[in-house]
């Protein structure tokens, strides 16, 4: 399978490069983050002017115009899909059954202020009970399961106001 990077350039347009995309590039490393690329008979200059590994971010210089590019991959997408992302703040306002089991407790009832890690409910699955915690601080809204009720996976569970 070919890994794929999202590359935004200045905030705004959006590429898709692809692991081949890159091995098939034309450029040569001329000296530290300096590089000399031809792509469709042209001569481009490029450096890496700023970098910050952690966010993905970086400036390019390419022929003396500046790109702000930031560079992700399907990991990073994955992990900004599960409500991992380092940093952010959390944003879950309804909380999924993560897999079929029964309910066995319910801790928490409508109307009820939770903090980040407040456990909220025992799931058994698989002969194991599974703690669902509070991904958030805030108060409970709705909770559409009761104690001994079989839920499927992806089943709403609890929605926070």
């Amino acid at each position: 399978m070919d890994t794929h990077y999202q590359v935004i350039l200045n905030g705004a347009q959006e590429l898709s490069v692809s692991k081949d995309d890159l091995n098939s590039l034309d450029a040569i490393q001329t000296s530290h983050l300096k590089y000399h690329i031809l792509q469709n008979a042209k001569s481009y200059r490029a450096e890496i002017t700023d970098r910050n590994f952690n966010e993905k971010t970086y400036k390019v210089k390419i022929n003396n115009t500046t790109y702000n590019v930031n560079i992700h991959n399907d990991l990073d997408q994955l992990i900004k899909d599960l409500g991992f992302e380092i940093g952010s703040s959390k944003k879950v306002d309804k909380i999924f059954a993560p897999m079929p089991g029964l309910i066995l407790e319910i801790s928490i009832k409508v109307g009820d202020t939770v903090k980040e890690n407040d456990p909220l409910l025992i799931l058994e699955a698989m002969k194991m009970e599974n703690v669902i915690s509070s991904p958030r601080e805030g108060i409970i809204k709705f909770i559409s399961a009761l104690k001994g009720d079989a839920v499927d996976k992806n089943q709403l569970l609890i929605e926070f106001e």
